[in-house]
């Protein structure tokens, strides 16, 4: 739900990735090149990349948007001075570095606003917070955790709202899930379909969407209740004719195992599920050895939740583009569902998905509640 603090937050921005512009940590930054409703994006500050457009780096369209050395180049070509400089990597443990807090401190000393999406907060370190004081700017760190008292506890709300919901899951991190969400619902808006993403991820957040919540700095306890407010309030404020809900992390990662809040508490019926065909460990888990699952698996995992898996969506990332599309016509002859490549302009592309999806809307109705629960919802709650 947008509140006064988020609509106060748009302005123009620079994208920080110290880098790594080039690699899957800057998730955050790729997301931010592909839209954002939330900022006016005017460059990205990356001395490896610098020269390049940023869009054309991520996937070969251009965008407009400068890759510049450092600040002081983006100053020499630009004279006015951004409003805020957005961190754009997922840094290891959510922590800035040495070299990450001097580079936030010469954005503050300059005059330009930190938002900040990592688990380290900068606003609760005295000498950032004097320096942002002192030179009259701020620091937004979207991943601290709410008040106590604005947090929800799950309530059974959601077994009274009617518009269909597909989870947009995945068999590990960093696949790609949320580009995958917004994508969806931008191809279902071209085609007249009215749809609404739930975001779960600071990623989300930050490309403006209104309804959401940063799930990985919620407590426990309250996870389900807000991602049961937010899919309540979607519905009752929008009214779309469908609600994508973007899934974090994967039912068996051992890292973070998540996603079945999202079909249970949100009472989902219908999932895409992303997959990577040639990452062998998670993410973060090759050391161990923790092997990232089998798609047929994890399909049969999410139906015993009581979803059903309509599509499979796939990362070509670490295999070539022949092998992409081998993989593909195998696994859907296997499995019997579309299995989709959403980056693609090609058959096997995203145009795919919308036969599924308006099925997925004129069945909805149909669909068995297999959710386990007494037949009176009041009587689970009292």
């Amino acid at each position: 739900m947008e509140t006064d603090q988020n609509k106060s937050l748009m302005g123009t921005a620079v994208i920080l990735t110290n880098g790594g512009l080039d690699t899957s940590d800057a998730k955050t930054a790729h997301g931010l090149i592909r839209g954002t409703e939330r900022f006016k994006i005017v460059g990205v500050i990356d001395a490896n990349s610098a020269g390049k457009d940023a869009g054309e780096i991520l996937d070969g369209r251009h965008r407009n948007i400068p890759v510049y050395t450092d600040m002081d180049a983006y100053l020499a070509e630009n004279k006015k001075k951004p409003d805020y400089a957005i961190i754009g990597l997922a840094l290891c443990g959510g922590r800035l570095d040495n070299e990450w807090q001097a580079i936030v401190m010469g954005m503050l000393q300059r005059g330009v606003s930190i938002v900040n999406g990592m688990h380290m907060h900068l606003s609760e370190i005295p000498i950032f917070v004097e320096t942002a004081q002192s030179n009259n700017v701020r620091i937004i760190d979207i991943r601290k955790a709410k008040p106590f008292d604005h947090l929800h506890f799950w309530s059974g709300r959601i077994y009274d709202m009617k518009i269909p919901r597909i989870a947009i899951l995945g068999t590990d991190c960093a696949l790609g899930k949320r580009t995958t969400s917004q994508l969806i619902v931008e191809i279902c808006c071209s085609a007249q379909i009215k749809a609404r993403m739930i975001y779960t991820g600071q990623t989300g957040w930050l490309q403006g969407n209104p309804y959401g919540f940063i799930l990985d700095s919620t407590l426990n306890d309250f996870v389900s209740g807000e991602l049961e407010d937010a899919i309540v309030c979607c519905e009752q404020e929008s009214g779309p004719d469908l609600i994508i809900v973007e899934g974090q992390s994967a039912l068996r990662n051992p890292l973070g195992p998540c996603g079945s809040e999202i079909i249970l508490s949100g009472n989902t019926k219908g999932v895409i599920l992303q997959h990577t065909p040639f990452r062998k460990f998670v993410g973060g888990g090759e050391s161990l050895y923790c092997l990232l699952p089998d798609i047929e698996t994890e399909i049969k995992l999410v139906e015993m939740y009581g979803a059903r898996v309509i599509a499979v969506t796939l990362n070509g990332q670490g295999g070539t583009r022949e092998e992409m599309y081998e993989y593909q016509k195998t696994l859907e002859k296997k499995i019997h569902i579309p299995v989709i490549i959403p980056l693609e302009n090609t058959p096997v592309g995203l145009d795919r998905i919308l036969p599924v999806i308006k099925k997925f809307i004129q069945d909805h109705g149909d669909l068995p509640d297999t959710t386990p629960r007494l037949h009176s919802r009041r009587k689970i709650i009292n």
